[in-house]
């Protein structure tokens, strides 16, 4: 049954992707990323009682400076936060703070407050996962993008002061407790200094949802005083630089990445920044030729294998692409994105039934991923199955709020099923949220 994993995925990521600064906002995905995320965010997370496998670290594209969460299951990061932090620790102390705010509860006693569906629709619920298309000038991953209505948003993700003191109280304590360097909290609220002088138009996001005060800072500074210890684990350091890396590569000019290349903390890296520079200018040859340098280094990474079956993938080579990918989802198995990369190289080089299992494999560990259902609507299409190719569509309007369009699928898709069957079932699920939605 998918509808309570459904609208529990609508109610949650909606007002998680609804950034509060934003109209629209754009969700950036990539394996090696949001890898690299996760392996910051364990010692944090477990030092909250949180688990590391429930609470997934995504990042929004968006230049300004942010981080929050909207339920127990996911920490949102903007991708300026994190190219303009200097250190791993500095953002395991952001993560560790958002993990404050789900261990306790203010989110939750938020969404205890909210007293209808209808509610939540008026703070902005249109999760456009399944609008997402692809990449933009060969920018990381797909994206979702969301409707949102900002004023109530922000009245939403708004901590109060005292959830703030709970929270930076929490903040020292989870990052003891992880063995990571706490003067960390500190660098990271340096960054806002001075920013409660500015108009509410210039400050950053964060600042408006995590209000900074001069006594909360002196408090903090405080707290670190008393807690002092930690160290600067250099694994993680490596992991942040990675991430930093490939986000900076993607979304700053090539000619800026490729000028900057020494600054790179290791030679793989340096590479990895390298040839996306060079993909991004249509150099295919050059990218190639930096991508393989990255793998002599670590040959068997699953992430910079990806990569290169991406640059493939994009420059149109398909076979090669389709083996590249193999050889990545051999080692990674069980990366969504990956098997989805697969997938989508599969359809491109027109074997669309060799294509489903991948897709397949991809949607079952990540159901939210509107690219991979658009292709596996694609993949069931051209194999002829016209049923499933509706119920996976039906699927992806449903979460993406185009309820009438999501009926309208998941009705075909109810005549062309065999009755009673999982997918037929998947379908009636789309209905009856499409007709809750309607009563609203």
């Amino acid at each position: 049954m998918i509808l309570p994993r459904l609208l529990a995925l609508v109610v949650a990521l909606a007002l998680c992707v609804a950034a509060p600064a934003r109209a629209g906002v754009t969700l950036l995905r990539d394996a090696d990323v949001e890898h690299a995320l996760r392996q910051l965010a364990a010692p944090v997370l477990g030092a909250a009682g949180l688990s590391p496998s429930q609470v997934r670290i995504l990042v929004i594209d968006d230049s300004s400076l942010n981080a929050f969460v909207a339920d127990n299951q996911h920490i949102f990061l903007h991708s300026g936060l994190i190219m303009k932090l200097d250190s791993a620790a500095a953002l395991q102390a952001v993560l560790a703070h958002e993990a404050a705010h789900i261990a306790n509860g203010h989110l939750a006693r938020r969404m205890g407050n909210m007293r209808s569906a209808r509610t939540a629709a008026g703070l902005g619920l249109l999760l456009a996962a399944a609008t997402a298309a692809a990449t933009r000038d060969g920018q990381v991953a797909a994206g979702i993008a969301a409707g949102t209505q900002g004023s109530a948003l922000r009245r939403f993700f708004a901590h109060t002061r005292a959830e703030e003191a709970a929270a930076d109280i929490a903040t020292i304590r989870y990052l003891k407790r992880a063995g990571i360097d706490t003067s960390a909290a500190v660098e990271v609220m340096e960054l806002f200094r001075g920013q409660e002088a500015l108009s509410v138009g210039r400050q950053d996001p964060y600042m408006r949802t995590h209000p900074l005060t001069r006594d909360r800072l002196r408090a903090l500074k405080g707290m670190v005083a008393g807690n002092p210890g930690g160290t600067r684990d250099a694994t993680a350091q490596y992991w942040f630089s990675r991430a930093k890396g490939k986000l900076t590569a993607f979304k700053r000019a090539p000619s800026w990445t490729l000028r900057r290349l020494k600054d790179s903390p290791s030679q793989d890296i340096a590479l990895m920044r390298q040839a996306v520079a060079h993909h991004r200018q249509s150099d295919r040859a050059r990218a190639l030729k930096a991508i393989d340098g990255a793998l002599a280094l670590r040959p068997r990474d699953p992430f910079l294998i990806e990569l290169k079956g991406q640059i493939l993938l994009e420059s149109r080579q398909f076979g090669a692409a389709v083996q590249v990918y193999q050889k990545a989802a051999a080692i990674a198995p069980r990366e969504p994105l990956i098997q989805g990369g697969l997938g989508r190289a599969l359809l491109a080089a027109g074997n669309p039934r060799a294509a489903l299992t991948p897709l397949e494999r991809a949607r079952s560990r990540d159901v939210s991923d509107a690219r991979v259902l658009r292709d596996l609507a694609v993949a069931y299409a051209r194999t002829g199955q016209n049923g499933m190719a509706s119920v996976v569509t039906a699927e992806r309007y449903a979460l993406g709020g185009r309820m009438a369009d999501a009926e309208l699928h998941a009705k075909r898709a109810s005549g062309l099923l065999p009755r009673g069957s999982g997918p037929w079932q998947r379908a009636q699920d789309v209905l009856n949220a499409a007709q809750r939605a309607q009563r609203r």
